[in-house]
């Protein structure tokens, strides 16, 4: 199967949602152990709506990028379609 082409704003949005489930996974390391600082919760809580927009973002344009009821498909099937998120 080959890989299509995509423009470089995919790339962008795909670099921008990595950045910001980093920052997500940091901070679920720090509240494993500070689970009672209210502004790492407030900023969780803000990354989390961030890494939601963007999700929807990309998907609305590129196709999903999680499976199992994760991320929608559009008409047709395409989960087939290359290149999926690993491949980046």
């Amino acid at each position: 199967m080959s890989q299509k082409q995509l423009p470089p704003q995919f790339y962008k949005l795909m670099e921008e949602l990595q950045a910001v489930d980093f920052v997500l996974v940091d901070l679920t390391l720090y509240l494993d152990t500070h689970p009672n600082d209210m502004d790492a919760i407030q900023q969780f809580n803000q990354m989390s709506e961030v890494r939601q927009r963007l999700k929807i973002e990309i998907e609305k344009i590129y196709g999903p990028l999680q499976q199992y009821g994760n991320s929608y498909s559009s008409y047709p099937w395409n989960w087939n379609e290359s290149p999926w998120p690993w491949e980046l």
